[in-house]
């Protein structure tokens, strides 16, 4: 875990380790979520970047007899 300042600006750095493990780079977006008194920082991908993540998932649905 890693600890970080909030700047009289309300800024914060992302440490490096972080950054690298995230693979975040300048520019990257992330979205910010609250829980309570807890803040998450989620990066946000593009749609092309997710093209494909699922390739190769088995679609097979099982039905029911009477739902065919």
């Amino acid at each position: 875990m890693s600890k970080v300042r909030i700047s009289s600006k309300y800024q914060i750095v992302i440490p490096k380790n972080i950054r690298e493990s995230a693979n975040l780079k300048a520019g990257s977006m992330l979205e910010l979520i609250t829980y309570g008194n807890r803040i998450e920082l989620i990066p946000v991908d593009s749609v092309k970047k997710l093209r494909g993540f699922l390739k190769g998932m088995d679609t097979t649905i099982l039905r029911e007899d009477d739902r065919l």
